[in-house]
């Protein structure tokens, strides 16, 4: 028998056991996407929110203004910008003249008063071995306090000798730490001034960094607990620190005075108020060889909570 072309051919029936596969992979593949999600939510809810974080950090180290203690002409200048000087290297020197022509001077006052002090001295103890009748008491007590102000003028001269030895040797201005010279504008021939900061030198074997947090974080750290420092100059390089300390005031613009006395405040009161930033400290705990830090770089600075010292 012939089968009817026009009849439709049927297919085979799809296992029974093939079927169940396709809606359990699709609810399992939700599940996986939700919890994925749900796990990046709590991430990133723990890292930004949970734990104490800021981008506005700074890389701090102490700067120390080479002050002159004279006045006078520099006449060298014995370092150059950005060299790194030990404790005690000379920075400049300047002229001594002066001071010289000082010294000699004082040291001639004081040859001269304490051979008056001498003789002074000789004619008080003679006019005291004397007989009352061939000096009267008036004139040993003269000669006594005669012989006593020479005394005292000789100390004052030993002094200003003194004075004048220590002048001259602040003519020679050397490194009272160790550090790197910064932003040097000194040149020889410069006039340098008693008190007035000539140099800066930057010490930069201590080095911390002040992370500066809104003042709702600060309820979360405690001194001692342990800090995350990434760099914006070197994100991928990590450093670990402990906080010190956290700032105990920052300047208000509406404490200031009038001339009058009266507090100065401001008229604009803005709706939205702004959390102000409190200053951190946190010492590092350790500086990788070779890495470059300045003060001033900025950095990222997480608070991990729970762990310290």
């Amino acid at each position: 028998m012939q089968r009817d072309l026009m009849t439709p051919v049927a297919k085979p029936p799809t296992p029974a056991a093939a079927r169940p596969y396709k809606p359990v992979f699709s609810i399992l593949a939700t599940v996986i996407v939700v919890m994925g999600a749900l796990w990046l939510g709590a991430l990133a809810w723990t890292r930004y929110d949970a734990t104490p974080w800021t981008r506005d950090a700074r890389v701090r180290a102490y700067a120390i203004a080479i002050t002159p203690e004279i006045s006078g002409r520099i006449v060298s200048v014995d370092v150059h910008a950005n060299q790194t000087v030990r404790r005690g290297q000379v920075l400049m020197r300047i002229d001594p003249s002066d001071f010289e022509n000082a010294l000699a001077a004082a040291q001639a006052a004081l040859a001269a008063d304490e051979a008056t002090a001498r003789m002074k001295a000789a004619d008080a103890s003679r006019r005291a071995r004397l007989p009352s009748m061939a000096v009267s008491a008036e004139a040993q007590q003269n000669a006594a306090a005669a012989a006593q102000a020479a005394a005292a003028a000789v100390m004052g001269d030993k002094a200003r000798v003194a004075q004048a030895l220590l002048n001259l040797r602040r003519t020679v201005v050397k490194a009272p730490v160790t550090g790197t010279i910064t932003n040097l504008t000194l040149h020889a021939g410069d006039y340098a001034h008693a008190g007035s900061a000539a140099l800066t030198l930057v010490d930069a074997r201590d080095i911390w960094v002040t992370a500066y947090f809104e003042e709702t974080e600060l309820g979360r750290i405690r001194p001692g607990e342990a800090a995350k420092i990434q760099l914006l100059a070197d994100p991928g390089q990590v450093l670990t620190g402990v906080v010190q300390g956290i700032g105990r005031g920052i300047a208000v613009s509406d404490a200031q005075t009038s001339a009058g006395g009266l507090p100065v405040v401001n008229p604009v009161y803005s709706w939205v108020r702004l959390s102000q930033r409190i200053p951190v400290h946190i010492a590092l705990d350790h500086v990788p060889p070779g890495l470059f830090l300045a003060a001033g770089m900025s950095a990222t600075v997480r608070i991990v909570p729970g762990h310290g010292r």
